[in-house]
């Protein structure tokens, strides 16, 4: 693909997309850096941040940048907070650039990085991901991670060595594709992958959180990573009926066993306590099969509901 620093009609070659919640303290150092390696790569730009719901005055920065680069900067404010997915969506609903690249506000995926993105989509990918080297994430969260990879390679046909480096690019295609699908709980890359033709992936260097916390906590971790599997994969309800079926079987050779017993030796008590152990272990793999059927039955729910996958309060830019 041959490389260009902006288009005919004034639309930006790069969008960059950058989803903000509560990070006061990493703002100012992710702007200037990133407007300087940016400056560097002699494209024409666009950044487009989605205040998502924050608390801080993550606002008030980002209006700021908007004042100091008014033809570079843009900002969307949630009317509250409604996840990063949804507010790169927000984000690629409004974008014009040929290629689009997320990046999150933290600054443990530098912004220096971008260039190696951009210079793999120049050789014809339709979507770059990306995977980081030398993790500085806690011991828990970087073997969870590892985990979380391993069942979704294994549960679903969408192969990406690291799934939680939102460092990525997309061709202006795959980003249509993503606004028009207008799913109300996905996985952003995952998406990506399943309508690109040509991936990719490369190695980027990952840096400590510069300040806050990581807005990530177990809970969060696990229902987007439930989103993701119950959003691409049948396989959970395929293998909960499977289990259900061989459990049938071995329950009905008890009960026969059961009965067996009490018309050859006769009634007794002793293993009364085993039984309710089985009984117990039956009831909650049904209470659990209740759970991963009311996820999918829930997405459903979401998807027939028709209520707005988020509420824009503002968009800052050059009118």
């Amino acid at each position: 693909m041959k490389s260009k620093s902006k288009s005919t009609s004034g639309i930006p070659y790069l969008s960059i997309v950058i989803p903000v919640y509560n990070e006061e303290e990493n703002l100012p150092a992710l702007s200037s850096r990133l407007i300087k390696s940016l400056d560097c790569l002699g494209k024409s730009y666009e950044i487009i941040f989605t205040n998502d719901g924050s608390k801080d005055k993550s606002l008030e920065i980002l209006a700021g940048f908007h004042k100091t680069h008014p033809d570079k900067v843009r900002v969307i404010d949630f009317h509250g907070n409604f996840g990063q997915h949804m507010a790169i969506i927000a984000a690629f609903e409004i974008s014009r650039g040929d290629f689009v690249i997320t990046l999150d506000a933290d600054l443990q995926n530098p912004p220096e990085e971008i260039g190696k993105l951009v210079a793999k989509m120049e050789e014809g990918y339709d979507c770059v991901g990306s995977y980081r080297d030398s993790r500085k994430d806690t011991f828990f969260r970087t073997y969870i991670s590892k985990l979380v990879n391993l069942v979704r390679e294994q549960i679903t046909d969408i192969h990406m060595r690291d799934q939680g480096c939102m460092l990525r690019a997309y061709s202006r295609s795959i980003v249509n594709q993503i606004i028009s699908s207008e799913e109300r709980s996905t996985f952003i890359p995952a998406l990506a992958y399943k309508f690109s033709t040509n991936p990719t992936e490369v190695e980027v260097k990952h840096d400590a959180r510069a300040a806050g916390e990581s807005k990530y906590n177990l809970y969060k971790l696990i229902r987007l990573n439930f989103d993701l599997i119950t959003g691409f994969s049948l396989v959970p309800l395929q293998l909960f009926t499977m289990f259900g079926m061989v459990i049938s079987f071995l329950s009905g050779l008890l009960v026969v066993y059961m009965v067996g017993r009490r018309l050859l030796i006769g009634p007794e008590v002793e293993g009364v306590f085993t039984l309710f152990a089985i009984l117990f272990f039956l009831v909650s793999v049904v209470i659990m099969g209740i759970g991963l059927v009311g996820e999918y039955l829930g997405r459903i729910f979401q998807s027939l509901s028709h209520r707005p996958r988020f509420v824009i309060r503002e968009i800052i830019e050059k009118k």
